[in-house]
């Protein structure tokens, strides 16, 4: 057996049935072993960067690792952006990385590089598979460090004399997802002093504290406390809508942030990191908490999120939780705008669908009109490296094929991953592009106003104006083989969505704003 079909034998042990792949001549022994043992869904993608995050969106959405299979060091170094990502989402993924035959890396071939130095920084565990024999074990324990919480990307460096090499059958390991940490129980008994206590209070959400299950557990402890409940501005995964608890998610602009938290005393966190800004600006601090707010980190990622809800719900003799009330808005009419496409698409939007948010500087209008929408999910853009929209979108809908699922897409960050939308036709994704239009990278041209360039020079204009000529994406996903249109009122807008939610496949709406 080769220790190529060793390495599938074992994904399919372990329940793993897709893989989002961008390989090359070191990786063609582990495709062929893919087709001698069906099972596993190999996804083409025409760039490493829409593999890994593709790998990221499914895992999001069932909570299991999908492989990724790249090409040496470079096609490595093309998919770091969303590995970031995925990393700061901490989701399962099993980064397959292809390197040059192990006796063959004296010769320094051109695409000699140092493949593990550059995994590490995105990865929670490394290791270079050192021969067929140890592709068993390797594989498994890569498997395991994936799926260890807090999860993250494990990535197996699989040489190609250790692919094709043989050796003895055997039966592949499988294996048991740790269990999470316990939470701090010194934590969680300060923050149920302060919750009792009426000081002025914020629960900090991620993980599965932002599912249904957990925004049910924490808005009762708000119903009783008065804490004020934010999702965390990147949380991995908000179950939303009508018949959850909602949640407001925790603004990204600097100033917003600390406007949020003013006057409050402690600083709850489950299942989240410390609201922290975004980067630096002159005279201002990094925390966005008052300074002599308290930090509870009461169930830091990789804790059971769940429970320090429960235990504190308990604790404060939680109330019933209100739920949102099924409201849709009319529809939008008149002028596109990022206001518009919210309310549109909150009075459209399929029970169960999935949105997939990278409108980056609309972002907010459009997530606040959904609030009352029929129950759908909302995924956000974890690290901040953008890119990830169209790969995300991909990875969700091959997880829930049975989900409509709707990308809301900044035109500029679009363009770094474009490809996302051949492999979208290729799979018939069920996924809905609703690209925002306004020819500019918005977010920079508000930061720069933050900074106190008021008005930019012809460089500062240049770069972050992304007109002239303006992008077609209508005729990008054309090419691509995604059918689309254009919309420049709301009119012509709601036409396309509802014809995009009606049918089944990939769609593009080009927003005009």
């Amino acid at each position: 057996m080769y220790g190529a079909e060793i390495l599938v034998k074992t994904l399919l042990a372990n329940g793993m049935d897709a893989c989002f792949a961008n390989p090359g001549t070191s990786e063609l022994h582990a495709l062929a072993a893919f087709d001698s043992m069906p099972g596993v869904r190999c996804v083409p993608t025409l760039f490493e960067g829409v593999a890994t995050g593709a790998a990221d969106g499914y895992a999001r959405m069932t909570g299991r690792p999908a492989a990724t299979l790249l090409h040496l060091g470079p096609g490595l170094a093309n998919g770091l952006a969303n590995l970031h990502n995925a990393r700061r989402a901490r989701v399962p993924v099993l980064n397959i990385v292809g390197d040059h035959a192990t006796w063959h890396r004296d010769a320094d071939a051109p695409l000699t590089s140092d493949v593990e130095g550059l995994a590490r920084p995105m990865s929670c565990w490394v290791r270079t598979v050192p021969d067929a024999v140890s592709v068993r074990v390797d594989a498994a324990e890569a498997i395991r460090a994936a799926l260890t919480p807090p999860t993250g990307v494990a990535t197996l460096i699989l040489p190609s004399d250790s692919s094709w090499d043989q050796t003895s059958d055997v039966e592949p390991i499988r294996v048991e997802a740790p269990a999470p940490t316990a939470p701090n129980a010194d934590a969680l008994r300060a923050a149920t002093e302060a919750l009792r206590g009426g000081r002025r209070t914020v629960l900090m959400l991620n993980g599965t504290a932002t599912s249904a299950a957990g925004l049910e557990l924490a808005g009762r402890i708000a119903a009783r406390t008065g804490a004020k409940l934010f999702a965390h501005t990147g949380a991995t995964r908000i179950e939303r809508g009508a018949g959850r608890a909602a949640v407001d998610r925790f603004p990204y602009p600097f100033d917003l942030g600390v406007a949020a938290l003013k006057e409050v005393e402690h600083v709850v966190l489950i299942g989240a990191t410390e609201p922290v800004g975004f980067f630096a600006y002159p005279g201002k601090p990094s925390r966005l908490a008052p300074k002599e707010a308290r930090i509870h980190n009461v169930a830091p990622p990789g804790t059971d999120a769940l429970a320090a809800l429960a235990w504190l719900a308990e604790a404060v003799g939680a109330a019933e939780a209100p739920v949102q009330a099924l409201a849709l808005p009319d529809l939008a009419t008149g002028a596109v705008t990022a206001e518009a496409i919210g309310r549109s698409l909150a009075a459209l939007l399929p029970e169960g669908a999935v949105v997939v948010d990278e409108a980056i500087s609309n972002s907010a209008m459009a997530y606040t009109p959904c609030r009352g929408a029929r129950p759908h999910d909302w995924l956000t853009i974890t690290g901040g490296s953008i890119g990830m929209g169209l790969p995300l979108a991909l990875g969700a809908a091959v997880a829930c094929p049975d989900r409509k699922v709707v990308t809301l897409q900044a035109d500029g960050s679009g363009m770094y991953t474009l490809q996302a939308l051949w492999s979208q036709a290729r799979e018939n994704a069920d996924v809905v592009t609703i690209v925002f239009a306004n020819r500019r990278y918005g977010i920079l041209q508000w930061e720069m106003a933050n900074l106190g360039f008021t008005e930019p020079g012809p460089s500062a204009r240049a770069c972050t104006d992304i007109g002239r000529p303006d992008l077609d994406w209508v005729g990008l996903a054309a090419g691509m083989g995604v059918e689309g249109g254009r919309a420049e009122d709301m009119e012509r807008f709601n036409t396309l969505l509802r014809h995009a939610f009606g049918r089944r496949g990939p769609f593009l709406i080009e927003a005009v704003l």
